[in-house]
């Protein structure tokens, strides 16, 4: 049960070759050191900004997990026993050593044989990218968009997410598909 609980996967990390990110919220990277830990070590691929945050969320995360299973450990408020974090600090250090910064201006990465990226500006957060995978089939290369969250135009410090490539497929996020955003005042743009 407690493997199904912490996300036990039907192929083993290990036959995976590299692994792709959008950006470094903990929803789209929070499996990442459990993913290393359990014998995946192939390249991590990734914008600069991603890296960046990464180097400082994963650590964070791990050191917070910990800091909750020994609180729940010393005062056996826990389901299990004993308690364990997803991952620890020393498998978010693991998994940072994976990390391969790309640029994010489109440019095609070779990823594996017959597999390349492009990732691309997606104005959701620091470093967020569009990534589209060019795979190479009998019937010609397959376009597969994986376009992460994307941001608002006209955000401080944030820069605008680009138009999307074309592509044949689009893997799409549905979490606030079914909310309507009310209207936001544009942020005033600091020029000090």
């Amino acid at each position: 049960m407690r493997d199904r609980e912490l996300g036990g996967r039907s192929f083993p990390p290990a036959s995976v070759d590299a692994v792709l990110l959008t950006h470094a919220h903990i929803d789209h990277t929070g499996y990442l050191p459990r993913f290393v830990k359990q014998g995946f070590r192939g390249p991590v691929y990734c914008s600069r900004g991603t890296a960046e945050l990464l180097r400082i969320l994963l650590p964070d995360s791990a050191r917070l997990q910990e800091e909750e299973a020994d609180y729940r450990n010393r005062h056996q408020v826990t389901r299990h026993n004993p308690a364990l974090p997803l991952y620890t600090e020393e498998d978010a250090a693991a998994a940072l050593k994976l990390l391969q910064v790309v640029k994010n201006d489109g440019d095609a990465i070779k990823v594996v044989k017959g597999i390349s990226a492009e990732f691309r500006i997606a104005g959701h957060i620091l470093g967020s990218s569009q990534v589209l995978a060019l795979v190479e089939t009998k019937q010609g290369i397959r376009r597969i968009l994986f376009p992460g969250d994307l941001g608002k135009y006209d955000q401080p410090i944030i820069r605008d997410p680009v138009p999307p490539p074309a592509c044949d497929y689009l893997v799409v996020e549905s979490t606030y598909g079914d909310r309507k955003h009310d209207p936001e005042e544009p942020k005033l743009r600091w020029s000090g």
